[in-house]
C-alpha cells in the first residue's frame, strides 16, 4: 500500500505516523512546501516568547522521520492533483503515484483588504519561518499594533510582552475579547488581566487603513483614531487553502468536504485537518486535525473507525492565569440553563451551559482545578443530577458523577 500525504503539520504528521504504527510494511510519502520539519504550532508561541530555544519547537528528534521509516519531501510544492490516477505534481517536475492520496494541505493567515496592508512591517505569525522574521523585526522596532483579539492574537501579545516589548496594542472588531470563547463576564475579567501586564485593548473597532512612507507607522482606526505601531500583526483569522482540490474538481464548500470516514468525492482521496469540511464545520483546531487523523490512518489499515466529530475545547495561560472553554458557552434558543460561580476577589469565575441535565459548554477562569473534569462531562454527556447546585464548589469529586451511567 503506497499513501501520499500532502501536508505536513500536525494533521499529516500524525496521519503518517499512526500509519505506520498500524502496518509496518505501508510506504508512506509526506510532502510539505515547508523546508522544516513537524512543528506543533503552539511551540511557535512559546519560541516567539522566548520560553524555549529554536530547537526545542521541533516535535522529534533528528532522524525521526527516517527510524520510522517516512519519506519526507520537504520544501517541495504540490502544482496539481490528478484525482484519477491519484497522483500529485510537484514544482520540481516529479509526480507521485499514490493508492491512497491524503489532503492535509492546512490554512493560511486570513488577511483583510486593509489600505497600507502592503508596507514594510506586515506580518502574520502560522509557521515557524514568520516567527524568525517577526523576531528579527521587532527586536529594533518594538512598537507593535495587532490586529486581532482571538485565541492567536492574545497569545501573540502575550509572547512579545515575555519578549519585553511594552507598547503592545490589540485591536478586536467584537466588543469582547475571544467572543467564541468567552462570556461578557469572562471576556472582562481575561482583559482586565491583560491590561494589567501592560497591554491596551481597543474593542469593538477595526482597522481602517495601515499606515506609512514604506514601512508601517500607525494605525487608523475606524472612529479616526491614531495607533503609533511600527509592526502590524494580522490575526484575523485562517482560511483552508483549497486551491489543490478545488482545480482537482473535488466538492468544496468552506473546506474540501468529507464525510465520517474522511473521504472526499473521489475514490480513495481523503482530506484532514484545517482543510478538510466535516458535517458543515470546518474546525481549525488542533485537536480536530489530531482525531480526523488518527480516525483516517486506522480506516486507511482496514481498521473502521468513524469521525464523528470534535467538541471545541481551548485554553490559555497568561500571567499565571487559566482559561478553560469548551462547547457551547454563549446558548441562543429555548432549553438551555446556566449554572455560575463568580468570585471577582480571588479572580475565579466558572459557568457550566446545562441542556436536559447535561453540560453541554462551559467557562473556566482563574483555575485549573476540575477544567479537564469539566471537559470531560461535555464530552461524555453524564447527566450531572441532584448535583447541580454543588458541582462548581471548591473541591467537587466529579467521580460521583462520572460512576454514573450516561
Amino acid at each position: 500500500m503506497k499513501i501520499v500525504i500532502v501536508g505536513n503539520g500536525v494533521a499529516g504528521t500524525i496521519c503518517g505516523k499512526t500509519i505506520r504504527e498500524l502496518d509496518s510494511q505501508a510506504e508512506i510519502t509526506i510532502v510539505s512546501e515547508e523546508p522544516h520539519p513537524y512543528y506543533p504550532r503552539p511551540n511557535l508561541i512559546d519560541f516567539l516568547a522566548g520560553l524555549i530555544p529554536l530547537e526545542k519547537v521541533f516535535a522529534f528528534g533528528e532522524n525521526w522521520a527516517e527510524r520510522q521509516r517516512l519519506e519526507l519531501r520537504l520544501g517541495q510544492r504540490v502544482l496539481s492533483v490528478d484525482p484519477a490516477d491519484r497522483a500529485i505534481e510537484l514544482a520540481d517536475g516529479s509526480r507521485l503515484k499514490a493508492d491512497h492520496l491524503v489532503l492535509a494541505t492546512g490554512a493560511r493567515p486570513s488577511v483583510p483588504q486593509v489600505p497600507g496592508n502592503d508596507l514594510r512591517g506586515i506580518f502574520t505569525v502560522r509557521t515557524l519561518d514568520d516567527v524568525l522574521g517577526l523576531l528579527d523585526y521587532v527586536h529594533l522596532r518594538p512598537q507593535v499594533a495587532i490586529l486581532g483579539g482571538g485565541l492567536l492574537g492574545l497569545e501573540i501579545a502575550r509572547a512579545l510582552s515575555l519578549r519585553g516589548l511594552d507598547r503592545i496594542s490589540v485591536v478586536e472588531v467584537f466588543p469582547r475579547l475571544l467572543p467564541r470563547q468567552l462570556d461578557e463576564t469572562g471576556a472582562r475579567m481575561l482583559q482586565s488581566y491583560f491590561e494589567a501586564i501592560g497591554l491596551k485593548f481597543y474593542t469593538g473597532q477595526q482597522a481602517a487603513e495601515i499606515v506609512g512612507d514604506g514601512q508601517v507607522r500607525a494605525v487608523r482606526l475606524q472612529d479616526g483614531r491614531m495607533i503609533p505601531a511600527e509592526a502590524v500583526i494580522f490575526a484575523s483569522g485562517v482560511k483552508p487553502r483549497l486551491e489543490l482540490a478545488q482545480a482537482a474538481g473535488l466538492p468544496c464548500s468552506s473546506g474540501v468536504v468529507v464525510d465520517d470516514y474522511l473521504r472526499t468525492g473521489c475514490d480513495r482521496i481523503y482530506a484532514i485537518g484545517d482543510v478538510a469540511e466535516h458535517r458543515g464545520r470546518v474546525y481549525g483546531l488542533i485537536p480536530a486535525a489530531f482525531e480526523q487523523a488518527r480516525a483516517l490512518a486506522y480506516n486507511l489499515c482496514g481498521q473502521e473507525k468513524r469521525y464523528e466529530g470534535t467538541v471545541p475545547f481551548s485554553t490559555l495561560k497568561v500571567a499565571g492565569i487559566y482559561l478553560t472553554s469548551v462547547g457551547l458557552i454563549s446558548p441562543e434558543g429555548d432549553g438551555f440553563e446556566i449554572v455560575s460561580s463568580y468570585r471577582p476577589e480571588s479572580g475565579i469565575y466558572k459557568k457550566l451551559v446545562l441542556k436536559d441535565d447535561r453540560v453541554v459548554g462551559a467557562v473556566w477562569f482563574g483555575t485549573r482545578k476540575g477544567a479537564q473534569e469539566i471537559a470531560r462531562l461535555v464530552q461524555s454527556g453524564k447527566k450531572i443530577n441532584q448535583y447541580k447546585n454543588v458541582i462548581l464548589e471548591e473541591g467537587f469529586d466529579f467521580s460521583v458523577i462520572f460512576d454514573q451511567p450516561v
